[in-house]
């Protein structure tokens, strides 16, 4: 048996307090996803009847992979790579690397996003997009080229937001969790929530605003009986739970020894799910007073993504006398949702980082950061900024943190078998205990799900090349992007640890220090 290091360690940081963690883990969770992709996904597939799907999606599969994650970080005291390491073996750590490298990728496109969502705060003030929201996108406000490529004309009025967003971000990551992420959070989670209830109450106040409600609640209850919906109801709780990227796993690594993990997690469920269900109100409330002043229908005027954050949103700014505040609230909200998310997103590379190398909070967020800005800058300034995040932003979401997720489950379930340590962890420290219940979901619902989701989505792809986008992008920025995580994976795994950071350590003496810390 190998022995742990006797090298003194810095002490892990921590989170103020428990409800400062919730907040954080809340301020993950509700991202720019909540607000343009869950309504229309909603709107889509069956309307209200879609709820029922998703609730169950929420209880069987996005709750208990939760939990997961809360357990290792928690239990390991480590980012990905090294929890992971930890639980298993150190072929396991490449698992950690593969998420790590996700919230890599992510955060070089999403910090675009954030900075578009910037600009639209202020245009909104002008209607600066004048009356045509769509070539003002496009034409004026990206540039974006005629066909795509990879290209290296960049956009000033993109680049510099960007920037901001960078410097922004990486100063909160810097300062650390109790001066920088947990304040972060502490102050902008509860503006967020203020200004989106006044933008929903508003919205719901326009003329047409029932229709809108009508169209996002009737319930089409035969789609729940076609697969597609429910691949998609599993699809959205992943992807709005910030679970399976290891973004829980680092968060729940800065919390106390003996901190409610379960009661947590649900608080953390279901108020990301109230603020989908709250956004869904909101942006179909406006978009039935945009069908009713056009003289269109609903099937009309919906959108989702870009499509409706940066066109349908500020025609909607331009037909009302309330337009000013309806687009302040809400791009001041998207940017708010945005930076919590982004924050944490970058937060789990440098965490990881700083494991692997023993560097401090500052050194390690430089070397993080400054490589992720700058191939922020260089891919997404640019007239061909938009074809790379569009791409890229679909494979990685389907095939990185999908993926993932089904690997890291399959390992520590079926391939080491850890999940009923796990359990008792989760069960010691948790008022809520879930017991056998929570083993059944996470070793056999949850894999079973993302093994059928990612099935159906490698044959959709196949099928049909997504975007129909080059088949030469599509196999760079799409599948290799993808292949290149897992690639990436295993030679940072590969790298050394410093070991003057204690981060080599035997299971079976981590273990037993972490009983002895539990009984005291």
């Amino acid at each position: 048996m190998s022995h742990p290091s006797t090298t003194p360690v810095k002490r892990r940081e921590l989170f103020n307090s428990r409800n400062v963690f919730i907040l954080a883990a809340i301020g993950s969770a509700v991202g720019l996803g909540n607000i343009w992709r869950f309504p229309y996904v909603a709107y889509t597939h069956g309307g209200g009847a879609f709820l029922i799907p998703y609730l169950i999606a929420l209880l069987s599969a996005g709750i208990p992979l939760l939990f997961l994650d809360y357990a290792l970080g928690h239990r390991y005291r480590s980012a990905p790579p090294l929890a992971l390491r930890r639980v298993g073996r150190k072929w396991t750590e490449a698992l950690g690397w593969w998420q790590v490298l996700v919230c890599f990728v992510i955060a070089v496109y999403y910090a675009a996003i954030l900075a578009w969502a910037s600009m639209y705060f202020i245009f909104s003030f002008t209607e600066a997009w004048g009356d045509d929201p769509a070539g003002f996108l496009m034409g004026e406000f990206l540039q974006v080229a005629e066909t795509p490529h990879v290209g290296f004309d960049f956009v000033p009025q993109v680049a510099v937001p960007m920037l901001l967003v960078w410097v922004i971000t990486l100063v909160v990551i810097g300062l650390g969790v109790k001066r920088g992420i947990s304040r972060a959070n502490v102050v902008m989670i509860p503006l967020l929530l203020v200004m989106f209830l006044i933008l929903v109450v508003r919205a719901v106040t326009l003329p047409g605003a029932v229709d809108g409600l009508n169209a996002f609640f009737t319930p089409n209850w035969a789609s729940l009986a076609d697969p597609a919906v429910w691949a998609a109801a599993y699809g959205q709780i992943f992807f709005s739970l910030s679970v399976g990227f290891g973004i829980m796993i680092t968060y729940s690594s800065y919390l106390r020894r003996r901190t409610n993990l379960t009661g947590s997690g649900l608080v953390v469920g279901f108020a990301n799910s109230s603020f989908e269900l709250l956004a869904g109100i909101g942006v179909f409330a406006v978009l039935g007073f945009m069908a009713m002043s056009s003289g269109s229908e609903i099937n009309d005027v919906a959108a989702g993504g870009i499509g409706l954050a940066f066109i349908a949103f500020p025609s909607i700014v331009s037909s009302t006398s309330a337009g000013p505040l309806i687009g302040a609230l809400f791009f001041a909200s998207l940017v708010f949702a945005g930076f919590t998310s982004m924050i944490s997103i970058v937060e789990v590379v440098t965490s990881a980082i700083q494991d692997k190398l023993g560097l401090s909070r500052v050194a390690s967020t430089l070397v993080v950061g400054l490589p992720m800005a700058i191939a922020s800058m260089l891919l997404l300034s640019t007239t061909t900024g938009l074809y790379f995040l569009d791409i890229t932003d679909e494979f990685v979401n389907k095939f990185g943190i999908l993926l993932g997720a089904f690997a890291m489950v399959v390992v520590i379930a079926w391939v080491l078998r850890k999940l009923p340590l796990l359990q008792r962890h989760l069960d010691r420290v948790s008022s809520v205990k879930f017991g056998k219940l929570w083993l059944a979901l996470v070793g056999v619902v949850v894999p079973i799900v993302l093994g059928g989701v990612l099935v159906s989505e490698v044959i959709k792809h196949i099928n049909n090349p997504y975007g129909g986008y080059p088949l030469g992008m599509l196999g760079v920025f799409g599948w290799g992007m993808a292949g290149s995580l897992i690639v990436g994976a295993i030679l940072l795994a590969l790298t050394p640890w410093r070991r003057s950071t204690k981060q080599v350590v035997d299971e079976d003496a981590l273990d037993a220090k972490y009983e002895e810390i539990m009984q005291k």
